[in-house]
């Protein structure tokens, strides 16, 4: 299996540290340097401002003494760890805090107008400092005249330091989400990625048809709820490919024994096996297994437009009380020869119902033919309908031989059948029951079964009652 999802997960994590370190080391580390620049523009220009307009000021007032204000400007350049300077207009050094710098006092070819419209530079200043230096000025004005400039230089190196150690935090903290990163990523892969590679395992499983094939998932949330889906869907798909392979063991079955015999009998006929004068009882033989899969046909055709959800109802309001009396009468004879006789309680003259009319025929049809089947020699079987809560119960009763309890869920299976069936009547095609669910659940409607053996068996199903009268 490839592991494309992980692998990009990885080239995405390993991407997402990558860009961090980037934008931290190009972008972050330029803004940082510009921030600080032009705090300490700021600051230093405030404090220039503020010994030009005091000290320097003084001094040209003669309060104060050279060595007292270049006294002063000491302390103040240690504090700020900077150099202070006073100079003329024509380049001479009246005040250095730092001598070594420049030991003849003379700054050649000095002039201010180079700083140009903003009162700071960044530079060599005039080649006199050897690495680059923030330089502000302020001038020293006496009765609106400039007398001389105050100047305040700082190592761009200082800001660029402070900026390596905000960028060191920054990397830190980098590091720190990245490692949270690989933790996130560590609970994805245990909670999200492994569970989809068993879902995935199980979903190739399925389409090479191994359906016992289980997701060990049991999460309360969407993984889990997919896990439990699929699981379902492979029970379900399991049970359909068992379904299908007895639906055409039966289909076999029912389709090669009346074949068989068609084939054996006309054979037997052509070869002169058969006698002339024996031929017409074997043809009404074989007259009988046809009629046997014509009906098995047009069984499994009716089926087949239920289960494609293709069978249109066309529904009216009836009398389901002369409906069951009239599908009585289609067994009159076959009552006769089995002495079984009908008791009908039907609730009220008429009730009607609303529901499709010739489909609620073939269920109290097949219903009432399976009651004859089972039912003994000699007995009744009893038909009611009972109104309740906007419904009618149709209940047909026989007191026949009775279902196995290991029977009754399988009944409304396809091609199901007893071995008590098989051995009372081998006409049946065991669809019958399976065309009354069918057509029941196409109403939305129920259907229930009560049977005991050698007691009786009754179904009762319902239709929704309609107050329209309907004179048939």
């Amino acid at each position: 299996m490839k592991r494309t999802l992980y692998l990009k997960l990885l080239i995405g994590y390993a991407i997402f540290g990558i860009l961090g370190f980037l934008v931290i080391t190009i972008f972050t580390s330029q803004v940082t340097l510009r921030c600080l620049e032009k705090d300490a523009i700021s600051n230093l220009y405030r404090e220039s401002n503020l010994l030009a307009g005091s000290y320097a000021y003084n001094y040209y007032q003669g309060t104060i003494t050279l060595e007292d204000m270049e006294s002063h400007f000491h302390s103040v350049g240690t504090y700020l760890d900077a150099e202070i300077w006073v100079i003329t207009k024509d380049g001479t050094i009246l005040i250095n805090t730092d001598e070594e710098t420049v030991p003849d006092k003379v700054i050649q070819n000095f002039d201010i107008s180079t700083f140009g419209t903003k009162y700071y530079q960044t530079g060599t200043f005039f080649n006199t400092f050897s690495e680059k230096t923030l330089t502000v000025f302020s001038p020293v004005t006496i009765n609106y005249k400039i007398q001389s400039y105050l100047l305040i230089h700082k190592p761009a190196s200082d800001l660029v330091f402070l900026k390596d150690k905000l960028l060191n935090i920054a990397y830190i903290t980098l590091a720190i989400i990245f490692l949270f990163g690989f933790l996130v990523l560590g609970l994805f892969t245990y909670t999200i990625y492994m569970p989809i590679r068993k879902i995935t395992k199980a979903a190739t499983e399925y389409t090479e048809g191994n359906f016992d094939t289980k997701i060990n998932i049991h999460s309360n949330d969407e993984i889990g709820y997919l896990a439990g889906s699929l699981n379902y869907m492979a029970t379900q798909l399991s049970t359909l490919e068992e379904a299908q392979r007895k639906f055409i063991a039966n289909v076999s079955h029912d389709f090669r024994s009346p074949l068989t015999s068609i084939k054996g009998y006309i054979e037997a006929i052509m070869d002169g096996t058969i006698p002339h004068e024996m031929q017409d009882k074997y043809l009404n033989i074989i007259l009988f297994e046809t009629e046997r899969l014509n009906k098995l046909t047009e069984s499994m055709l009716e089926l087949n437009k239920y289960g494609a959800k293709g069978s249109m109802l066309d529904i009216t309001s009836f009398d389901i009380n002369y409906t069951i009396k009239m599908v009585i009468q289609s067994f009159e004879g076959t009552c006769k020869k089995k002495k079984i006789s009908f008791e009908l309680i039907l609730t009220g003259q008429k009730s009607f119902v609303s529901a499709d009319m010739s489909k609620i025929q073939q269920v109290l049809y097949n219903l009432i033919d399976n009651a004859i089947k089972f039912s003994h020699t000699d007995s009744s079987i009893t038909i009611e309908t009972t109104e309740k809560n906007d419904k009618v119960f149709i209940s047909v009763k026989d007191t026949g031989i009775g279902i196995p309890k290991d029977s009754i869920k399988l009944i409304w299976d396809r091609f199901y059948k007893t071995d008590l069936s098989r051995g009372k009547d081998k006409r049946g095609t065991g669809l019958g029951l399976a065309i009354v669910k069918e057509i029941i659940s196409a109403h939305n409607e129920n259907i229930n079964v009560i049977s005991t053996e050698g007691v009786g068996t009754e179904f009762i199903f319902t239709l929704p009652m309609t107050r329209k009268e309907k004179e048939l």
